[in-house]
């Protein structure tokens, strides 16, 4: 076997360890308080995985350990440095970003969803982003409005 081979199979491996960036919204980066303390945790545990991967005497374990925690060392800072900590709304009237709306769609279901960051948003656990086509819909709207989402309508039953 050649240097040159194990050097190319060297830059191979190394290649295959640098991840691509996970893609970055080109939306306004809204977080509620809970949002900031979510990115900052997921960045500090980012970090400390990278200090760890790095840490290993293998190089190759060591690029394949530090390839997702320098990812997401990158992204997460980059979502800290362009969040923008949105105080939560003062005002019922109409749904704003950090309202919890209780909505009936026209097929007779109600659901309820927090309107959050893109990072914090998790549908399953009650909370939708901010850029999301039904958050969009509602923003503005009052109780009692009824908006069209598509084919499907929505009457917004409580803001809180």
């Amino acid at each position: 076997m050649s240097v040159a081979f194990v050097k190319e199979e060297s830059a191979e491996a190394a290649s295959e360890t640098v991840l691509p960036a996970r893609p970055i919204s080109d939306r306004i980066n809204l977080v509620t308080n809970e949002g900031l303390k979510m990115l900052e945790d997921a960045y500090s545990q980012a970090h400390q995985a990278l200090e760890a991967a790095n840490a290993l005497d293998d190089i190759n374990e060591r690029r394949r350990q530090s390839a997702v925690p320098a990812r997401d060392v990158r992204y997460f800072s980059e979502r800290l440095r362009t969040a923008q900590l949105t105080a939560p709304p003062t005002s019922t009237d109409a749904v704003a970003f950090g309202h919890t709306v209780t909505f009936e769609r026209d097929d007779g279901r109600t659901q309820t969803y927090r309107i959050v960051g893109e990072d914090e948003a998790d549908p399953s656990k009650g909370s939708i982003s901010h850029a999301s086509p039904v958050a969009m819909a509602l923003f503005g709207k009052s109780v009692g409005d009824v908006v069209q989402l598509g084919k499907d309508e929505l009457e917004i039953i409580a803001i809180a």
